[in-house]
């Protein structure tokens, strides 16, 4: 093993080993740009094009980029000299000569990586005045905006969507100067393979990609609403355990009852809760899966609650269009069901219903536009906003969120079990509805309703399950790449698993496109996750089955699940979608 001086500190390393790794073991902070590692969900993204993490090799009198150079026996690494201070200031003051000074507007602003690398460097002028790129911004699509004139070409985004997710919608166009990271051909987004899974703005540096924002219509709608108008809101599970990052809480903290009051007082007539609808949507998919363990349909089931996966299966394994479960996401269900039964409860017009979903996706976004998903020329869902959106709304309010009082959802769809809670996380889905199955099938109570060997942030996780007299073979795979590598299986012949649930980001929802930036550091979703299964763990009732507003909607509107009436409401269909 090799051993070095890194700022006259010995250390002792593997081969292979980078001077960045080396030195972030003696915690000498060393700054990065383009270099990110998130080596959990197989992504380490180190092709040293921004050069910030430049180190001076001091045998060889040279600087050095610090992530991509292995160590060797014998060296004298400074992290600190002049020569390499002033050099990482020239680099910064290069990026920033052509890059837009829009901060103040700029919804990257105090939390852009490249603004706080120039706060760090104490740069407070630019010397290199450059030419300024003036290439269109494409606001195509429900979910993202894509500026190419902030785009630093760390291609973060382009290792995220081709390496990890495998989508293939990114890629680096352009020539000399106006050379960005874009889509293929220039294509507008909306019009590529991209499943808006929002991986790529989670782990952009700058505003280069950041969400299609929704909150100027949401204030509009809250400040014009009248006596014959009602604007509900539903709040996702893993939103709440992330909200609290905004405001300086730890991750993983639920501040389910102060974000319940804040939404109250941003003007909301009634808050309620998606794990309600995840519930719902347990009753049904666990029924589904029954009649296909009984024979009637198609193994493996698929889940069918992440839009980012359904656009992934769409449009690049059409093929096996017919195998996911038939079960809207749960934010869906819940419009279907406030739009329907609520609506005629509380007395009130389906068209003056306006039904807000804050969710940790921007998938949701685009999935609520989706035609599939309107009902007698209604959409189910109005508007989607994420946790970050939602975050923004209560600072702009004025609204100290850390020191409100706690209250509950509103009744009957606020109702849920700790089984639609732990939707949120990877093997969530899947573990609520084997909990419901294994009670169906074998006509008695599960005891231990945890799966530990479904749950963790690794990409893909097996189990066998036994539930009475059969054994199940479950797959979860979170991460659209580890998607691809499972279906390519199954679609050879070379797995026989019963059931599989997919989740677009890697690690689940906690993971959205749509929460706080987590900026690579894994332990953060780790926490969200762990919130999660807390909140589960409190509840008295763990089963979706044994939800009383669940019981009752069924036997006041719905009849029991797979009726005509839930196909109807609470289940939908695939088309298959150009590759190209």
């Amino acid at each position: 093993m090799p051993k070095l001086l890194i700022n006259n500190k010995e250390i002792e390393v593997r081969e292979k080993t980078t001077i960045l790794e080396a030195a972030r073991r003696l915690n000498i902070k060393i700054p990065t740009l383009c270099h990110m590692d998130l080596s959990g969900v197989n992504f380490v993204n180190k092709i040293a094009s921004c050069r910030v993490c430049l180190v001076e090799d001091l045998k060889k009198d040279k600087l050095v980029p610090s992530c991509a150079t292995f160590v060797k026996g014998g060296m004298e690494i400074s992290t600190d000299s002049s020569r390499v201070v002033r050099a990482r200031r020239v680099i910064v003051e290069l990026l920033l000569s052509d890059h837009p000074n829009d901060c103040l507007k700029c919804a990257k602003n105090l939390n852009c990586q490249l603004q706080k690398l120039a706060s760090d460097l104490n740069i407070r002028e630019i010397k290199y005045p450059g030419e300024k790129k003036n290439l269109p911004i494409d606001a195509s699509s429900y979910s993202l905006v894509r500026d190419p004139n902030k785009c630093i070409l760390c291609k973060r985004c382009e290792t995220m969507c081709n390496e990890v997710q495998t989508v293939g919608a990114l890629a680096e166009i352009g020539r000399g100067f106006k050379t960005h990271v874009g889509s293929a051909f220039n294509r507008p987004m909306f019009e590529t393979t991209c499943t808006f899974c929002g991986q790529c703005l989670a782990v952009c540096p700058t505003g280069a990609l950041t969400e299609k924002s929704n909150v100027a219509d949401l204030w509009k709608i809250l400040h014009k609403k009248d006596d014959e108008k009602m604007v509900i809101v539903q709040v996702a599970p893993a939103v709440r355990v992330a909200l609290g990052e905004e405001f300086g809480e730890e991750a993983g903290r639920p501040m389910t009852g102060k974000m319940v009051t804040a939404l109250r007082k941003l003007g909301f007539d009634k808050v309620f809760d998606t794990n309600f609808a995840a519930d719902l949507t347990i009753m049904e998919e666990a029924n589904e899966l029954v009649e296909r363990l009984h024979g009637h349909g198609k193994l493996p089931i698929l889940t069918s609650c992440c839009p980012g996966w359904v656009n992934f299966m769409e449009s690049q394994f059409s093929d096996l269009i017919d195998i996911p479960s038939s079960c809207k996401s749960p934010h869906e269900m819940f419009g279907a069901i406030a739009k329907s039964y609520y609506a005629k409860k509380v007395g009130i017009k389906p068209e003056n219903m306006t039904v807000v979903s804050v969710m940790p996706c921007i998938a949701k976004k685009y999935e609520a536009k989706r035609d599939e998903l309107y009902n007698e020329g209604l959409s189910d869902v109005d508007i989607v906003i994420s946790t970050r959106e939602l975050a923004g709304m209560i600072k702009e309010s004025g609204i100290d969120l850390i020191n409100l009082d706690d209250d509950d959802f509103d009744n009957p769809l606020g109702e849920s079990t700790g089984a639609g809670t732990i939707f949120g996380a990877s093997g969530g889905v899947i573990e609520a509805a084997l909990r419901t199955a294994s009670d169906t099938l074998t006509g008695e109570s599960l005891e231990k309703v945890e799966f530990e060997d479904l749950r963790g942030l690794r990409g893909s996780k097996k189990a066998t399950v036994k539930i009475g007299d059969k054994e199940l073979n479950i797959a979860v795979v979170s991460g659209l790449g580890n998607t691809r590598r499972l279906l390519e299986k199954i679609r050879a012949g070379e797995e026989n698993i019963h059931a599989i649930e997919v989740m677009a980001c890697p690690g689940g929802c906690v993971a959205g496109g749509g929460q706080p930036f987590h900026k690579g550091d894994l332990s953060i979703i780790k926490k969200r996750a762990e919130g999660l299964y807390g909140i589960d763990r409190k509840k008295t009732l763990r089963k979706s089955h044994e939800n009383p507003s669940i019981k009752i909607l069924y036997q006041e509107f719905l009849e029991k699940p797979g009726s005509e009436k839930a196909h109807k409401l609470l289940h939908t269909s695939y088309k298959a979608r150009p590759k190209y």
